[in-house]
């Protein structure tokens, strides 16, 4: 279903400004559970030639691959071919800095210098080979976990570990695993047409040069892909939750857990496993940005609510991806909200459920368990938002364990009519602690 009228215009305007803003080209597109709902582009995705660009156009996304590459290091984790807390020499035996995790650095946190080497100031890009050899050359400019530090080179090696533990080579895996699956066709490694040519934008004289084409050889891990606003919304949908098949809910879980907060004093940037997770108004969206030479893109989407937006562009500079993006998913989400379901009675609880549910209290503070969706949950009334109801699973043995929510992983039994949950004693009445 497309968005209403008035939501494409007002979506429609906010890309027009942004591109009036001296960009050559400017696509566009929002997803809502899983459908695009509305896409656009305006300006000249070839200046020379006069070629109007599309949606159907391709873009250098750049970085935005590292989405790729993580995902495809937490399917060989599914698989058991690799964990998250290995070692990189697990992987890539004898490599210098191999003690660094696999988690910290998608995550950003093994201190590795930024790039390989100096290939984007005019030095050469480093095959596969080259790479590994020159790792004792390259610096770790922070101890691991100290902060965030950005590296393109850490991704690099997760995608030769990728290689190695997968036997058929990292784009081999990615296409397989993701691409394929996610009916991807128009994401490339290598340009196809139509597709945006690069500029640089001339600040004062508003006239545009053409940039070099980069080819990343052994770096290609960190930001090879061509794409287009259609495909990756469609992967925007898969990484909000729908799955699709290629990964478990609970690996999707693990990317969006924020490992680091960049900004302490604000806590509105943060990172998950691969995901760049931002918090705005309430909402937190997860994605990522991408540059290369003529060319900037952004991905965000807010899980909750499965809409996201996804915006490209022929300019290396003048344009925040991010907060566009995040501009077109929040009137999304706030001027077309979702439908309210009408409410229909649970089914029966099994009996030793139903002797749980009500209310209990635990060091003088009340709980309230209940049946919810044919789960059994607790919450305590008056507590933060950011306090979320247990969810329990019952247990072979008897009892429960919260998979989601307050207190997740802990256990929940009932004793002679009191409850013992995260080693504290639940009544039915407010008592005092024992002594």
């Amino acid at each position: 279903m497309p968005a209403p009228s008035e939501l494409c215009a007002l979506l429609e305007r906010s890309l027009r400004v942004r591109q009036a803003a001296r960009l050559p080209s400017l696509a566009a597109a929002v997803v809502r559970e899983g459908e695009i709902v509305w896409a656009e582009a305006v300006g000249l995705a070839d200046c020379e030639a006069g070629l109007e660009a599309g949606v159907e156009t391709q873009y250098r996304v750049g970085s935005i691959t590292k989405l790729f590459t993580a995902v495809a290091v937490m399917a060989l984790c599914e698989q058991g071919r690799l964990a998250l807390d290995d070692p990189l020499e697990a992987h890539i035996p004898g490599i210098a800095h191999g003690e660094l995790s696999l988690r910290r650095m998608l995550a950003h946190l093994s201190g590795l210098q930024r790039e390989a080497g100096e290939m984007f100031a005019g030095g050469e890009t480093p095959s596969s080979e080259g790479l590994l050899e020159a790792m004792a050359s390259y610096e770790q400019v922070l101890p691991p976990a100290r902060a965030h530090h950005y590296s393109n080179l850490a991704y690099a090696l997760l995608g030769e570990a990728v290689a190695r533990a997968s036997g058929v080579g990292y784009e081999a895996f990615v296409e397989e695993r993701i691409l394929g699956p996610l009916g991807l066709a128009r994401t490339t490694w290598i340009e196809a047409p139509p597709r945006a040519q690069g500029y640089l934008v001339d600040e004062y004289a508003g006239t545009v040069s053409r940039e070099p084409h980069i080819e990343l050889g052994g770096v290609r891990p960190m930001g090879q892909l061509w794409s287009t606003v259609a495909d990756l919304c469609r992967f925007a949908s898969f990484l909000a939750g729908s799955g699709e098949g290629l990964l478990d809910s609970a690996s999707l879980e693990q990317m969006w857990a924020p490992q680091v907060i960049l900004d302490p004093d604000l806590w509105s940037v943060g990172w998950g496993l691969g995901l760049e997770l931002s918090s705005r108004e309430g909402r937190v969206y997860g994605g990522h940005g991408g540059a290369m030479p003529g060319f900037l893109a952004g991905l965000q989407v807010h899980r909750e609510s499965g809409v996201g937006a996804v915006a490209l562009t022929n300019a290396g500079t003048r344009f925040a991806s991010r907060e566009l993006c995040i501009e077109l998913a929040s009137a999304t989400i706030e001027r077309w909200p979702a439908e309210i379901a009408p409410w229909r009675p649970e089914r029966e609880p099994p009996p030793e459920v139903r002797a749980i549910l009500g209310r209990w209290w635990s060091e003088g503070n009340e709980f309230v368990f209940a049946w919810r969706e044919g789960k059994l949950t607790a919450e305590s009334p008056g507590a933060p938002p950011w306090v979320h109801p247990s969810v329990f699973e019952p247990l072979p043995e008897g009892g429960y364990r919260v998979v989601a929510g307050r207190e997740r992983g802990e256990r929940l039994r009932l004793e002679g009519g009191e409850l013992r949950f995260g080693g504290y004693p639940f009544t039915r009445g407010q008592t005092a602690s024992p002594g």
